[in-house]
């Protein structure tokens, strides 16, 4: 099969062509349709997040049809559409799985990282960590909803009842969470890198009330606000714009060094937390949320060959909404 490949940190992907693999008695087996690239997966190759499977095939927003199942599969049927997602296993038996909180399990693996990835024409996934995708969606259209919009809504229902909402990055997931949040009632301010006319066009056009630079105070102040982007000094940025009582929520899984900053503008019970990977309920309750706002994701297609060429233009701030490997020229 072709895939791309991760032979080592802060080196290209090459081409390489590999094995099917087959699946265990647990696992299906994928035909991969579409795989979304996500900024995780820059982190992997940047070497930001540390020893990853090496040689690694990355990619973590699969959308693929079953084409063969482990004996004691239960859940898919050959020529299922299925998602798999960021969480790929999890022990199931240590304090975190076991009180609901299985996004921090001691001994959790991830897809794309220490699980191979959609980086490929085929790929085997743990049934119970896969969903089932409605048909409302098509391959592409629903890949970035596996990990933008599954650690997006998972950030977004850290907020509460937020009615002022600041999304700090508006890319993949901001551009999904923003129609869960007008869906719900609630505005939302963006905040993009300083002169991005065009993100600040793009959010507008999808219902931001206001739009401006990250350095920016928004013209009153937030209730909430969520952190997208991997940059560190934006949290001293956005717990300024948040009202007293605020929560400032930081969705990604690495972020630059956090500046010194003092306690004033964190007092007043405001509030800083983070958000770790997801659990199988999140996915549910999001992909079940999602065909009745309904969710629209805007998509730049890519060839599976394409991966780095993809991943360069998701460096530099030029994707509007999400990249997506077109991997089967087939897909629907």
């Amino acid at each position: 099969m072709l895939a791309m490949l991760l032979d080592a940190p802060n080196k290209p992907l090459r081409v390489a062509d590999l094995p099917i693999p087959t699946a265990n008695p647990h696992q299906v087996l994928l035909r991969v349709h579409a795989c979304g690239v996500c900024r995780t997966d820059l982190h992997i190759l940047d070497g930001e997040l540390t020893h990853p499977k090496l040689p690694l095939i990355p990619g973590h927003q699969i959308v693929g049809t079953v084409v063969a199942t482990g004996d004691r599969v239960a859940k898919f049927k050959l020529g299922d559409r299925v998602g798999v997602p960021w969480l790929g296993h999890t022990c199931n038996h240590c304090r975190y799985c076991q009180t609901g909180r299985e996004n921090l399990c001691d001994n959790a693996e991830f897809t794309g990282y220490q699980i191979d990835g959609g980086y490929a024409e085929y790929t085997v996934a743990d049934e119970q960590f896969c969903f089932p995708i409605t048909p409302d969606y098509q391959d592409l259209q629903a890949a970035p909803l596996l990990c933008a919009g599954l650690i997006g809504y998972r950030s977004y229902r850290m907020t509460g009842d937020a009615e002022r909402l600041g999304f700090y990055g508006f890319g993949a997931a901001a551009h999904i969470l923003i129609q869960v949040a007008k869906y719900e009632g609630r505005q939302v301010y963006a905040f993009t890198r300083d002169g991005d006319i065009e993100g600040q066009e793009f959010a507008k056009k999808l219902g931001a009330v206001w739009a401006g630079g990250s350095e920016e105070l928004p013209p009153e102040p937030l209730d909430a606000a969520i952190i997208f982007a991997s940059v560190g000094k934006l949290v001293p940025a956005a717990l300024k714009a948040v009202a007293k009582g605020g929560v400032v929520v930081c969705a990604g899984i690495h972020m630059s060094d956090i500046p010194s900053f003092p306690y004033e503008i964190l007092w007043s019970e405001r509030v800083l937390r983070s958000v770790a990977n997801l659990t199988r309920k999140d996915g549910e309750e999001f992909l079940e949320l999602a065909p009745k706002v309904p969710i629209r994701t805007e998509v730049e297609a890519f060839p599976l060959t394409a991966a780095n060429e993809a991943l360069t233009a998701l460096r530099s701030g030029k994707i509007q909404g999400a990249a997506v490997l077109v991997v089967d020229s087939h897909i629907k």
